[in-house]
């Protein structure tokens, strides 16, 4: 058990011993009761708001109440100081020995420090990338399939059961469109010469398809009706387009475990399953939608269409889950996609651009229908990234038909840096790539900045062995309280990985190993100005395995944050 996780459970002991003894009522919501680090360092080492928290239903006096559960609380051998602040907040001072001791801790859990059992193995289905398949992964894809990728690991590192899932656009007009642009290739493959006309796709990503196309046919669709060849190049394109994809998400370490097809979704009827259960409930009815607001186009007509009771659970109007044609709407699939999402998992989460901002409401309406409230739903919405180069936008690419794909980008700066990169702002916060910066060596670079500190921590054990050095024991008494404040930084990992997985804020790994490495470095440059507190003393062999202990396990913290953002350590820079 780590230091917080302990302490939160001292302080349900010191709780239940005030239950006991009659100062206070049982049975109280303690949820809200927290243990973490105080604010201001000077305070102490934790802090509780227990007594502010529960000294209301408990009809009693804050203040009165923490100074009861200070009393209880300084009996803990761990505990050198205790004091009541302000209202009624407990500040707690632990002793240098404690903190040894959760040194010891991190060495020993290695690479499970920091994991935990909160998500009791509950079924989480996280959506993420889902970009139409009509061509390869760009950069505008890359920001939201890092954070998905990341959440996902960090939701398995807090003990849930993960699905990742992509969801394939392969019923809608795109894939017509990507139909015929792949016909056109077909053609020039045959020895046409072609002109692609406005609102098919340009790249030369499609030459390979058409050629394919070309050998297995001949010439057999190119005079053909588009009814004769459209639906099979289009079966044929949305293939070849998914190897693509995942050929370019896995150069970003990213791999899904369903890639589950709108096409086939329709084809099994989920849609009117949905429906048909929706309207057992009074929840779908048949009705006419207002006239759009402002000047009502000339051509608008009242149309009875089926409409979801989306203002039951928040939303500002009901929503049509058909065109008047008889189609699916994209809220009607999404709706009958999420009904099936939702009977193998237990939350569900969605990783959305920016520009899906205003349909949030409308799902989230409908996913708190399907499932009776049931079901836990997050909407995740990721902000376009801008491309620099020395300050100025990047030019886009002809070949990939005006845009710049993720792969070039991986190729040139690589994978690490682009994952890391795309975590050091929250996700729904702008950010600008500069291909400049995310490889500058300076601390205003965190990937750098972050895995210099870990390059740092495996040079010492390389000086260490030129130097004689070996630590077969280890006393950890010679670490002093100065040197000990690295290891207070480092205890704070495994709260910082649960509360960014409640929040789903995968971002938080990535700024909390900032200052973790910034704490690390500082104290690398005190040995600068003061060579005593440097970590190798060849002349204090014993004082300096203590260090290398010390250091080590900033290094395993490190290295598990990285882990959990899909990025390696590495042991040197270059």
């Amino acid at each position: 058990m780590t230091l917080y996780a302990r302490f939160a459970a001292h302080l349900d002991a010191a709780l239940d011993a005030l239950v006991a003894a009659g100062d206070l009522p049982e049975g109280l919501e303690r949820r809200a009761v927290t243990v973490e680090p105080p604010r201001d360092p000077s305070h102490g080492d934790l802090s509780t708001n227990a007594a502010m928290v529960l000294a209301k239903p408990a009809r009693t006096n804050p203040r009165a109440l923490a100074e009861k559960l200070a009393a209880e609380l300084g009996k803990l051998d761990a505990v050198a100081e205790v004091s009541v602040a302000g209202p009624g907040f407990i500040n707690l001072t632990l002793t240098d020995d404690t903190w040894r001791d959760e040194l010891r801790g991190i060495i020993q859990a290695g690479g499970d420090y920091g994991r935990s059992t909160m998500g009791a193995g509950t079924t989480v289905n996280i959506e993420y990338v889902s970009a139409n398949p009509t061509g390869p992964m760009h950069m505008g894809h890359c920001r939201g399939a890092v954070v998905g990728d990341a959440l996902a690991s960090l939701l398995e590192f807090v003990g849930h059961k993960v699905i990742r899932e992509y969801y394939v656009n392969d019923a809608g007009g795109q894939v017509d469109v990507l139909a015929r642009s792949a016909h056109l290739r077909y053609r020039e493959a045959l020895g046409e010469t072609i002109e692609i006309p406005e609102g098919l796709y340009p790249g030369d990503y499609l030459k390979p398809i058409g050629e394919k196309l070309a050998a297995e046919h001949g010439a057999r669709f190119v005079d053909a009706p588009e009814s004769e060849w459209l639906a099979m190049f289009r079966k044929e394109a949305v293939a070849a387009m998914l190897v693509m994809i995942k050929d370019d998400l896995a150069l970003l370490g990213i791999h899904h475990d369903l890639f589950s097809s709108e096409a086939e979704l329709q084809a099994a009827g989920k849609p009117e399953a949905a429906e048909a259960w929706l309207r057992e409930r009074g929840l779908v009815y048949d009705g006419v939608l207002e006239a759009p607001k402002g000047e009502t186009p000339e051509d608008w007509e009242p149309v009875e269409l089926p409409l979801f009771r989306s203002t039951q659970f928040g939303d500002d109007q009901d929503r049509p889950i058909k065109k008047s044609n008889g189609q699916w709407t994209y809220f009607g699939a999404d709706l009958a996609y999420h009904f099936q999402k939702a009977q193998t998992a237990d939350q569900l989460i969605d990783i959305w651009g920016a520009d899906h901002a205003g349909t949030v409401k409308r799902i989230v309406a409908a996913v708190q229908a399907l499932t009776e409230g049931k079901t836990r739903f997050d909407v995740k919405l990721v902000q376009m990234v801008r491309l620099l180069r020395a300050g100025e936008p990047v030019k886009m690419s002809k070949r990939a038909g005006n845009f710049v794909t993720l792969a070039e980008v991986v190729k040139e700066v690589g994978k690490d840096v682009v994952r890391f990169t795309m975590l050091t702002r929250k996700a729904d916060a702008q950010m600008d790539f500069d291909f400049a910066k995310v490889v500058e060596a300076s601390k205003d670079n965190p990937v750098f900045y972050v895995q210099y500190a870990h390059a740092r921590v495996a040079s010492l054990h390389r000086r260490a062995r030129e130097a004689g050095i070996e630590c077969d024991t280890v006393d950890l008494s010679r670490l002093d309280t100065t040197e000990l404040r690295l290891v207070k930084r480092a205890a704070q990992f495994p709260r910082v990985a649960e509360a960014a997985a409640t929040a789903r804020e995968p971002h938080r790994i990535a700024f909390y190993l900032y200052d973790l490495a910034a704490e690390f470095h500082a104290a690398w440059n005190m040995g600068n100005d003061d060579p005593s507190r440097r970590t190798l003393q060849p002349d204090d062999p014993a004082l300096t395995c203590a260090r290398l202990f010390l250091a080590d396990a900033i290094g395993q913290i490190i290295r598990n944050g990285l882990a959990v953002m899909g990025v390696e350590a590495v042991e040197e820079m270059h």
